[in-house]
């Protein structure tokens, strides 16, 4: 289960947004879980559930992810050697059997499907993943237009996706033009977007990744256990997350963590948090949703003088109930060092 959602904060940088100083910046996070072994799809009890910046969750499950792949490809290609190598070495040919077995590789469609990834260019696409960090995509000299695109959460916070922005940090968001129309390659010609990458790291009921590994230089023997460690993925998520553990049953995942007193007392803030951001009391922009009279508080809306009086005191709170959010998630993630207990299990 994995939740993205954004939040608007007090900008401390207070960076200029097209020509105007912002008080305002968006931070992102996602709301992802620790489940046991096997248990992604029904995870309710004894689990811990974490939120972490968008950045920093996108940086190690699409490195993670990118790795697969290749190593899938890769396996792939071994694969079509056994077939047609029946002079091969008998052992080098059981080991690759049994790797492509424990990745459920079919041989007669990898080959096709990793020719389109590695054609991708050629057939009009590039890799959603490129534009996960906000970068400029479209200027246009004459009318002073600019687009920026960069990750966003979707409006029902179950996906990740690249769209258009208005300004270098990518927090004024411009649902009116879609990404692809501005996208181009270096030859200037519009490309589509292919999520075959990006959409892993947001799997419907499924693990992003098993966080219990084999050492893969531990051979191993019938007589002694091979060594198993944490996946480094689950273990750079875990170190850079707010926790919310207790509660659901997940008591051990703080052992032997050298941040467990800060954490500890922190987290029933932690898991408030997450509650919150998982409430719907924000939209896909960041901006508080107010529910009871069925509209949101944006910062595009129009108000009049009275108006624009009377808000100034909930903007006001506003504002430090948002600085006080982003202040919490920057607490609960310092330290280094820490140490994922090693249960096995998988995030979700």
């Amino acid at each position: 289960m994995n939740v993205a959602a954004a939040v608007v904060h007090l900008n401390n940088n207070n960076n200029n947004n097209n020509g105007e100083d912002s008080i305002l910046a968006t931070k992102r996070f996602v709301i992802f879980r620790l489940c046991p072994e096997n248990s992604c799809s029904s995870c309710n009890s004894n689990y811990g559930e974490y939120i972490v910046d968008m950045d920093t969750y996108l940086e190690s499950t699409l490195r993670f992810k990118q790795e697969q792949q290749e190593q899938y490809c890769q396996a792939c290609e071994e694969c079509a050697a056994d077939g047609n190598d029946d002079d091969g070495n008998d052992a080098a040919a059981r080991r690759r059997r049994r790797h492509l077995a424990y990745d459920n590789l079919n041989c007669n469609t990898c080959y096709d499907e990793c020719k389109n990834i590695e054609n991708m260019e050629v057939n009009g696409y590039v890799d959603a993943s490129e534009y996960i960090n906000c970068q400029k995509v479209y200027e246009n000299e004459n009318t002073g237009k600019v687009y920026y695109a960069g990750a966003m959460c979707s409006g029902s916070g179950t996906r990740i996706k690249i769209a258009l922005f208005a300004d270098e940090q990518c927090s004024l968001y411009d649902g009116s033009v879609d990404a692809d129309q501005h996208i181009k390659n270096n030859n200037g010609y519009n490309v589509k977007l292919s999520y075959h990458l990006l959409k892993q790291t947001f799997p419907d009921y499924d693990c992003v990744a098993s966080c219990a590994q084999v050492d893969e230089n531990d051979g191993g023997n019938g007589d002694q256990a091979q060594q198993v460690e944490v996946a480094e993925v689950c273990q750079d998520l875990y170190e850079a997350a707010g926790k919310c553990e207790q509660v659901h049953g997940f008591v051990d995942g703080m052992k032997n963590y050298e941040a467990y007193d800060n954490q500890a007392a922190q987290e029933e803030e932690v898991c408030d948090f997450i509650t919150m951001i998982k409430s719907g009391s924000y939209d896909q922009t960041g901006e508080i949703v107010v529910t009871a009279g069925r509209s949101v508080l944006s910062g595009k809306a129009k108000t009049t003088g009275g108006q624009k009086f009377a808000l100034t005191f909930f903007v006001i709170g506003t504002v430090g109930l948002s600085a006080y959010a982003f202040l919490l998630h920057q607490q609960l993630t310092k330290g280094s060092g820490h140490t994922l207990s090693e249960q096995g299990g998988a995030m979700a």
